[in-house]
C-alpha cells in the first residue's frame, strides 16, 4: 500500500469527505482544506511530504488556474491535478500548459479518478528520486566536500566559489593531480546550470586530427568513415558546462572553432554549411604555463586572453601538506568502503612519513599509495613506515636526520693517505656509521652515501657487517 501524501482543496464538503474516503482506502493519506488559504498553508507546513494536489478550480477566495503557479512555487517536486463541475476544453488545455498533471470533471467514475491519481502520485515519486539524485551528485562535488583546510586550498575555494554564480569563463592552473577537474565539478554544481549537463574532456586523450570532430560534431560525408551525423561534445553539453582539460593540446584549426565558439557561441560542423549555435559555458585546465606558450606562439594568444576572464591555480599538495593526514584518513575510508573491509589504520611513523613526502604526483598520488595500502596491510594490523613506498621511506628518513653532510675540503697530502688498509678501515667505519643511523635499513644508507643498492650489498660482506 502507498503511504502517498495527497492535498485535496475542494469547498464541497460531502464531496471532498467522499474523495479523501476513496484515496484513504486505497492507501493515500489525505489532508484537506475547504478554501485555497486553508491549501496553501497545508502545502507551506507539508511541502516536502505532499506528492499530488487535488484541486477544485472554483474556490470561494480563488480559481484553481490563478492558484496553479502558486502550488507549483510551494511544492515544484508535486503534481497538481485540477477539478471543476463547469469544465470547457479552453480551460483543460491552459490547465496542461501551466504545468497541471490533469485536469478532471467532478463526478467521474472513482476508478478514474484513482488511476490518474496513481498515475500523477509515481510520476512525482520519479521526481524526487531524480531530485535526490541531482542532489548527492551535486552534494560530492561541492565545495564543502573538498577535502582539507590549508589557507591556500580555502584562498581559491572562495574564489571559486564566487566565479561559479557567474557566467565567467575560467581558466583552472596547476600540476597533474591536483584536482583541476574537481574544482570544474564544483564550480558547475555552484552554478545556475547544475541542472544541465557537465562534460569533461581531456583534450590530450584523442589525436589533434580528431580531437575538432569530437568537440564540434561533424555532418554525414564529411570525410571517409562519417557514414551518420554526429553530435560534438559542445552540443552535448548545451545549457551546461564544458570542461576542457589540457586545453594546451588544442590544435590551432580547432583553438580557432574554439574561440569562434566562446565569442559567439556558434560552430560549424566538419561538412556544414551553417553554423550551430550553443550557450555552453567553458572551463579549461592546464599543466603548463599558457600565457608563456602563448608569449611562444605555441597557442593563440587571443584565445588564451578569452580562456583567462578568471585564473585559479590549484595549489599543489606539498604547498597544503598540512592537508596530508586529512586526505589519507579520507582515502582509508573510502578504499574500506570500496574493498568492504575495516578502515586502513595509519601508524605515527607511517603518517610522519606521508607528511614529510613532497607528493610530486599530488592528490592523485596519495590516492594510489592508500589503496594500495589498503589491499596489501593485513586486516588489523595498523600501516607502518616500512610498508610504505622507498621515495616516501627515504623522505622521512632524510627529514628526520637531513641530507647527507657536505665533503670536508681537501686536506694536505699525507703518506699515510696511500696505504690501502688505512683507507678499507676508514671506508668500513664509515658505512657501518651510516647503517646504525638508518636503523640498518640497506635502501636509505645507500642513498645517504650515495652509491647504489647493488655496490653496498658488496660492501657488506666484504667487510662482514
Amino acid at each position: 500500500m502507498s503511504a502517498t501524501t495527497i492535498l485535496l482543496i475542494d469547498d464541497e464538503e460531502m464531496l471532498r469527505l467522499a474523495v479523501a474516503r476513496t484515496l484513504e482506502l486505497e492507501g493515500y493519506t489525505v489532508l484537506q482544506a475547504a478554501t485555497a488559504y486553508a491549501g496553501l498553508a497545508l502545502l507551506a507546513d507539508h511541502a516536502a511530504d505532499i506528492s499530488v494536489i487535488l484541486s477544485d478550480v472554483k474556490l470561494p477566495d480563488g480559481r484553481g488556474l490563478d492558484l496553479l503557479p502558486r502550488y507549483r512555487a510551494l511544492a515544484p517536486l508535486a503534481e497538481v491535478i485540477l477539478m471543476t463541475a463547469y469544465g470547457t476544453i479552453a480551460d483543460g488545455v491552459r490547465a496542461m500548459r501551466e504545468g497541471a498533471f490533469d485536469y478532471l470533471a467532478k463526478g467521474d467514475a472513482d476508478d478514474r479518478l484513482v488511476v490518474v491519481v496513481d498515475r500523477a502520485a509515481e510520476k512525482a515519486r520519479l521526481r524526487r528520486r531524480v531530485a535526490d539524485l541531482e542532489k548527492k551528485v551535486g552534494g560530492q562535488y561541492s565545495f564543502a566536500e573538498m577535502i582539507g583546510h590549508s589557507p591556500a586550498l580555502e584562498q581559491v575555494k572562495r574564489t571559486a566559489q564566487q566565479v561559479a554564480l557567474t557566467e565567467a569563463t575560467v581558466l583552472l592552473e596547476g600540476p597533474t593531480g591536483a584536482g583541476k577537474e574537481l574544482f570544474a565539478q564544483a564550480i558547475h554544481y555552484a552554478s545556475p546550470r547544475q541542472q544541465k549537463p557537465f562534460v569533461a574532456v581531456n583534450c590530450s586523450a584523442f589525436p589533434k586530427d580528431l580531437l575538432e570532430s569530437e568537440l564540434f560534431g561533424y555532418k554525414k560525408g564529411a570525410f571517409t568513415g562519417a557514414t551518420i551525423d554526429k553530435k560534438g561534445l559542445f552540443e552535448e553539453a548545451n545549457g551546461g558546462t564544458i570542461f576542457l582539460d589540457e586545453i594546451g593540446e588544442l590544435a590551432p584549426e580547432a583553438q580557432a572553432k574554439l574561440l569562434r565558439a566562446l565569442e559567439s557561441r556558434e560552430f560549424t560542423k566538419l561538412g556544414d554549411s551553417k553554423p550551430t549555435r550553443v550557450n555552453v559555458r567553458v572551463v579549461a585546465a592546464t599543466n603548463r604555463n599558457l600565457k608563456q606558450e602563448a608569449d611562444a606562439g605555441h597557442f593563440r594568444l587571443d584565445l588564451y586572453y578569452r580562456l583567462s576572464v578568471v585564473v585559479l591555480t590549484i595549489p599543489p599538495l606539498r604547498d597544503r601538506l598540512g592537508d596530508v593526514p586529512v586526505l589519507a584518513e579520507y582515502f582509508a575510508q573510502y578504499f574500506a568502503t570500496q574493498l568492504r573491509q575495516r578502515a586502513l589504520l595509519i601508524g605515527p611513523e607511517a603518517l610522519r612519513a606521508l607528511e614529510a613526502y613532497a607528493w610530486p604526483g599530488n592528490v592523485r598520488e596519495l590516492r594510489n599509495v592508500l589503496e594500495r595500502a589498503s589491499i596489501l596491510t593485513p586486516p588489523g594490523q595498523p600501516l607502518a613506515a616500512a610498508d610504505l613506498p622507498l621515495e616516501i621511506q627515504l623522505a622521512a628518513l632524510e627529514a628526520q636526520i637531513g641530507p647527507p653532510a657536505a665533503l670536508p675540503p681537501e686536506a694536505p697530502a699525507d703518506p699515510a693517505d696511500n696505504d690501502p688498509r688505512l683507507l678499507r678501515n676508514a671506508e668500513k667505519h664509515h658505512i657501518q656509521r651510516i647503517l646504525q643511523e638508518c636503523g640498518g635499513n640497506k635502501a636509505a644508507t645507500a642513498r645517504v652515501l650515495g652509491i647504489a643498492h647493488t655496490t653496498l650489498y658488496r660492501k657488506i660482506q666484504e667487510y662482514g657487517l
